[in-house]
C-alpha cells in the first residue's frame, strides 16, 4: 500500500496531466506546449520514476514520466537540427531520447507483467506518418480508464504476441487526435 505522501504526489501528477490533456483537446494549447508544460511540471516538482512497479498507478506514472522525457528531448533535438547549430548537442539529445524510450518500454513490460496481461489488447495504429505506419502500436489496458500505452519496440511486440494480446491488424488510435498531431 502506498503512503499518503506518495499517493498525493501521484494524484497531483495525474491531475496536472489531465488538465493539460483537456486543454490540448479543447485547442487551448498545442502538442508542443503540452509537452513543455508537462516537462516543466516534472522539473519544478522534482518528479522521479519509481524503482519498483508494484501497482498500476506506479506503472502508469513511470510510463508517463519516460514518455514525456523522451518526447520533450526529441522536440529539443528537432529544434537544434532545424537551427543547424550545436550539432554535438543534437546527438546528445538523441541519445537521451533513445534512453527514455528504452526505459518506457521496460516500464510497459513491468506493468503488463504486474497486471498478468489480463484484459490487455494491442494493435498497430493507423498513422499519417509513413515512418510510423506499421511500427507504432497501441496497448489498451481495458480494466482502467484512459490507460493507453504506445511503443515501437520490436522486443515488446514479440512479448505481446507471445502473450496472445496482440491483434495483427491496424486500427485508429483511441487518442488519434494526439498520436497523429505533430509538434
Amino acid at each position: 500500500m502506498m503512503n499518503d505522501t506518495l499517493d498525493c504526489s501521484i494524484k497531483s501528477f495525474f491531475e496536472n496531466r489531465d488538465r493539460l490533456i483537456i486543454s490540448h483537446m479543447n485547442g487551448e494549447i498545442d502538442k508542443k506546449m503540452f509537452l513543455e508544460l508537462n516537462h516543466n511540471y516534472m522539473i519544478e516538482n522534482k518528479v522521479k520514476p519509481f524503482v519498483m512497479i508494484d501497482s498500476f498507478e506506479k506503472g502508469m506514472y513511470n510510463y508517463q514520466f519516460y514518455n514525456i522525457m523522451a518526447k520533450y528531448n526529441k522536440m529539443i533535438a528537432q529544434d537544434i537540427k532545424e537551427s543547424g547549430k550545436n550539432i554535438d548537442f543534437y546527438a546528445k539529445y538523441l541519445d537521451d531520447v533513445k534512453h527514455y524510450y528504452d526505459e518506457k518500454d521496460k516500464t510497459i513490460f513491468r506493468l503488463l507483467r504486474f497486471l498478468k496481461y489480463n484484459n490487455v489488447e494491442a494493435y498497430f495504429v493507423s498513422m499519417e506518418s509513413t515512418a510510423l505506419n506499421g511500427k507504432l502500436y497501441e496497448i489498451v489496458l481495458k480494466d482502467y480508464e484512459f490507460a493507453i500505452l504506445h511503443s515501437c519496440s520490436e522486443w515488446m511486440l514479440s512479448v505481446l504476441r507471445k502473450e496472445n494480446v496482440f491483434l495483427d491488424q491496424i486500427q485508429k488510435s483511441i487518442i488519434d487526435y494526439y498520436v497523429n498531431n505533430t509538434y
